[in-house]
């Protein structure tokens, strides 16, 4: 009994792991496409992607021991969101390069 809640609990955070991956690597990929297009500039586009690393790392981090608390969900997903946030508002800043 005890043996399959604890399969359970780690195969839950191993989705939550991947789930926030590849939300990271969507983000990556579009990031590259805004750049391509000159959506955003190359400062802007440095800016992201050192907030990509920054996330990535930070994943990481929380993956060494394999549980993800409430805490490091929060983070990450924090994270996420303001990158989102901030490559919508880099994509429609109307500037011209």
């Amino acid at each position: 009994m005890a043996l399959t809640a604890l399969l359970v609990l780690c195969a839950g955070a191993v989705s939550y792991a991947q789930d926030f991956k590849a939300a990271q690597k969507k983000q990556e990929k579009v990031i590259k496409q805004a750049y391509k297009s000159k959506k955003v500039s190359e400062l802007e586009y440095n800016k992201l992607m050192n907030e990509q690393e920054i996330i990535k790392e930070t994943m990481a981090k929380y993956a060494a021991d394999d549980v993800w608390t409430a805490k490091e969900k929060n983070a990450i997903h924090g994270k996420l969101e303001r990158a989102e946030k901030r490559l919508k508002k880099y994509k429609t800043n109307n500037e011209i390069y």
